[in-house]
């Protein structure tokens, strides 16, 4: 993703392009799966990359979160906002 690339959502992003997530629409998720996102350390400015997708290219969406290789239904990757990885 490039610097002036607008925001998208985790499960619009192409596959293997990556950023940094930019918002969590916790709303959006069950009180588990907001749970289970958070324990994995899922938050704003952590990098995130679209690693792959799942048969007839829906579930489940592999995405590399950090450090660590998740799957994650499309329901909870588009409460996932993604944009420019920040430079330091």
């Amino acid at each position: 993703m490039t610097d002036d690339a607008a925001p998208t959502t985790l499960d619009k992003l192409p596959l293997r392009s990556g950023g940094a997530i930019v918002g969590i629409d916790w709303d959006r998720l069950s009180e588990r799966d907001a749970r289970r996102l958070r324990e994995l350390g899922v938050d704003e400015g952590v990098p995130v990359e679209k690693l792959h997708k799942g048969p007839f290219g829906v579930d489940p969406i592999a995405c590399r979160i950090g450090r660590m290789t998740v799957a994650l239904r499309s329901a909870q990757a588009a409460a996932i906002a993604v944009g420019p990885l920040k430079s330091k």
